[in-house]
């Protein structure tokens, strides 16, 4: 073997090792967990902060590890057809191709990979200086592709010079989720709790209150004796207080308010003044996100309001264990009422209450019923239905049957759902 051959054999294998070397960077970097890295920069590690540095501008660097890339291959296939040619002639061609294919897909792209998806954060925190010195040779390169690459884009109507990551960074932590559950790593219920978290900027306070049909309220216009007598017999804490009819809420009554008091000598019951001890009402609007009336619960510290429509009609109620519930599920306590908004049949399917909401049946039976234009899956059916339908009467969405089991006046009440039979092909 001539003293160029031997050269030439080394210079192929050390390009194959540089290209490696971009190949495991790239997967490692890009792999790599922001919030642990994030944690390590905070806590003083340089190779941390320059790996922030280099994530800062992802075109900058992808563009910059694939020219790198591409040119030791390219050098290095050249290198190894002139070598190849040389021993064999003209067949060197053939050999070349395959012989190189095989070394850079095994050797240059899919081992470093692999052990790059396996140790990203390690890898990421030793390959950064290197990385950020061919980043820098190459950069002014890099931009004179990118602004090529736009040019001719746009010659084709296509403008990405505000192009965003397709991603948004709630639509990231899903996605991490569903690996992790998938992984096992996480449970199904605190996935659940997590993207409902998520889910706080999206639903309405309209979508969770407690609608107005279903509000505990008490008459202003009743004796002392017997709103306390009521509010004391009730299972909750806060009373809105109705004056005349039950649109126009007079205040908001607090048992603690009461105990308050009478500790202060009112021993009489019926000697307490109510407009004293009741509260102020405060009106929301029901077009609120429950991010909003969270932020505004924790800003007033209350935990109670009433939600209103765009013409200030009472629409319901909505409080903070309220919130708290679309994250955690039910919260009862030792006065609550006990009653399961829906349960498994014995022959197959499961029967809901109409007030059940179609996240909360999403959530615990893992379907996937739209809860777009409804709330409750009583919402639902009416929407399919186009009409309130009447008892027995079916409808089948998403591969389950809805059979009205019940229904009060126009309120369906009760619902029976079945997952729908495949029909069995016959010969």
């Amino acid at each position: 073997m001539t003293t160029f051959q031997i050269i030439s054999l080394i210079a192929i294998f050390v390009l194959l090792v540089i290209s490696a070397f971009f190949s495991g960077s790239e997967t490692a970097l890009t792999a790599s967990s922001k919030a642990r890295i994030k944690r390590m920069a905070s806590s003083g590690k340089k190779s941390a902060r320059l790996v922030e540095k280099l994530l800062e501008d992802k075109e900058r660097l992808i563009g910059g590890i694939l020219l790198g890339n591409n040119l030791v291959n390219i050098l290095a296939s050249a290198l190894a057809t002139g070598l190849l040619i040389s021993i064999f002639g003209d067949q060197g061609v053939a050999i070349a191709t395959v012989v190189m294919t095989t070394l850079v897909l095994v050797f240059a792209e899919v081992l470093p990979k692999t052990y790059a998806i396996s140790n990203p954060d390690k890898m990421a925190l030793s390959v950064a200086p290197l990385i950020n010195f061919f980043i820098r040779i190459f950069s002014p390169i890099v931009v004179v592709v990118q602004n090529i690459v736009r040019v001719t884009l746009k010659a084709f109507g296509i403008d990405t010079s505000n192009v965003e990551y397709v991603l948004s960074g709630h639509e990231e932590l899903r996605g991490t989720f569903d690996v992790q559950l998938e992984e096992g790593r996480i449970f199904k219920a605190h996935k659940d709790m997590l993207e409902s978290i998520l889910d706080l900027d999206e639903i309405l306070v309209e979508e969770i209150m407690i609608h107005r049909k279903n509000m505990v309220m008490l008459n202003f216009e009743d004796t002392p004796e017997a709103i306390i007598d009521q509010a004391v017999a009730g299972a909750y804490s806060r009373y809105p207080l109705y004056q005349g009819h039950r649109e126009n809420i007079a205040g908001v009554l607090h048992t603690k308010d009461i105990l308050i008091a009478i500790r202060k000598g009112e021993r009489e019951t019926a000697a307490l003044n109510i407009n004293k001890i009741m509260t102020k009402p405060w009106f929301v609007p029901e077009t609120t996100t429950l991010r909003e009336q969270l932020d505004a619960f924790l800003k007033r510290r209350v935990h109670f309001a009433l939600v209103v429509d765009e013409y200030g009609v009472l629409m319901g109620l909505i409080t903070l264990e309220d919130i708290l519930e679309e994250i955690v599920g039910d919260i009862r306590d030792e006065h609550d009422q006990i009653g399961a908004a829906s349960k498994r049949l014995k022959g197959g399917g499961v029967l809901v209450s109409g007030e059940m909401s179609i996240r909360d049946l999403n959530r615990k039976y893992g379907w996937d019923l739209p809860d777009e234009e409804a709330a409750t899956i009583a919402g639902l059916v009416i929407h399919v239905a186009e009409i309130i339908p009447y008892v027995g009467q079916k409808f089948t969405l998403k591969g389950l049957e809805f059979e009205v089991s019940q229904r009060r006046k126009n309120q369906i009440t009760k619902i029976k759902i079945t997952k729908v039979k495949k029909k069995s092909k016959k010969n």
